[in-house]
């Protein structure tokens, strides 16, 4: 692949890197197929899917043509951190690895826990039970809060799934149950054991002011990890060079996606994330 010498001297191939995406294997819309035929249209030439808390895209994705786009196996692993919940990417992992499968039937019966937590606490609410139809709708794969806001937005509960996430299930909203995530040590370790780079996701989205984020930077940096987000969808230049310096300030390597979920969001479709700065040191450096 084609490179440029950025002003710091790495090289920073040229090309869309898109680092963070889902499938329909989690709460993406897509099937596999289509989310890479989508990303090739967008001119993404790098494509991690993420999924939460699975890996499971990465067993039929060696029967898809994905033509010169390279792929690079991740995960996205939910977490906590101080009573925060908090995601971190594991990327160019062994999807395989011992850790990372036990891990992701860890994640599964986790959330299947979590899943009747939020029925019931939606229950209470005089919302009914809707655990059945949701995993129904969810089918063979593990229940999210999407699935349990598509249901009310079905049941006429709510106008639509931002007000289901407004109302109950965003954080702090009674949907909401964090504390039955692994701690983002235990998380980090399985990363690194499956080869991977631990990446600490969209990280303002956590809403923590600047001094709180940067103890986290330290403490995740602290436990192993390796990088951090530095551009998440379509955002302001302003904020990219914001979290470049968290980056190079906190010694962590710089990634990028586009947080893809599904085609009406146009801040978060494939390849929509662009370039680093060119003072990050990118994660994929020594890929």
């Amino acid at each position: 692949m084609n490179t440029h010498l950025s002003d710091n001297g790495f090289d920073h191939p040229v090309g869309i890197y898109d680092l963070h995406c889902h499938s329909n294997h989690s709460d993406g819309e897509l099937d596999v197929a289509t989310l890479i035929e989508r990303a090739k249209s967008r001119g993404v030439t790098c494509l991690s899917i993420t999924d939460h808390d699975t890996v499971s895209a990465y067993r039929v994705i060696e029967s898809l043509d994905h033509g010169d786009m390279r792929i690079i196996p991740g995960i996205e692993f939910s977490t906590f951190w101080r009573k925060i919940g908090v995601h971190v990417l594991g990327l160019h992992i062994d999807p395989e690895c011992y850790s990372i499968v036990e891990g992701e039937a860890q994640q599964r019966r986790n959330r299947a826990k979590r899943a009747r937590q939020i029925a019931e606490r939606l229950g209470k609410l005089g919302l009914g039970n809707l655990l059945g139809p949701v995993e129904v709708l969810a089918g063979d794969r593990p229940v999210g809060r999407p699935h349990f806001a598509t249901q009310m937005v079905r049941n006429g509960q709510v106008w639509d799934m931002r007000e289901a996430f407004t109302r109950y299930l965003g954080d702090g909203r009674p949907g909401d149950v964090k504390c039955l995530w692994p701690g983002m040590e235990t998380i980090i370790d399985w990363i690194k054991k499956a080869g991977g780079v631990a990446v600490l996701a969209h990280p303002l989205k956590y809403r923590l002011t600047h001094t709180r984020l940067r103890l986290l930077l330290e403490d995740f940096k602290q436990m192993g990890g390796g990088g951090i987000e530095v551009i998440s969808g379509r955002q302001e230049t302003h904020v990219s060079h914001q979290l470049a310096s968290l980056s190079t300030e906190s010694g962590l390597l710089a990634s990028c996606g586009s947080d893809f979920h599904r085609e009406c969001q146009p801040w978060a479709d494939l390849g929509c994330n662009g370039s680093l700065p060119k003072q990050c040191v990118p994660v994929w450096h020594d890929w």
